[in-house]
């Protein structure tokens, strides 16, 4: 997981932000699968 992507989570469970966590997590898994396609 990217450093950028592990600060923004981080940021967004302290701040209890679940709309944040949602697509951050939609970001990981999407650019999870693009990197396997390779």
């Amino acid at each position: 997981m990217p450093a950028w992507l592990r600060q923004q989570l981080q940021r967004a469970y302290l701040e209890k932000d679940r709309y944040q966590i949602k697509v951050l997590n939609q970001c990981w898994f999407y650019y999870k699968e693009k990197k396997t396609e390779f």
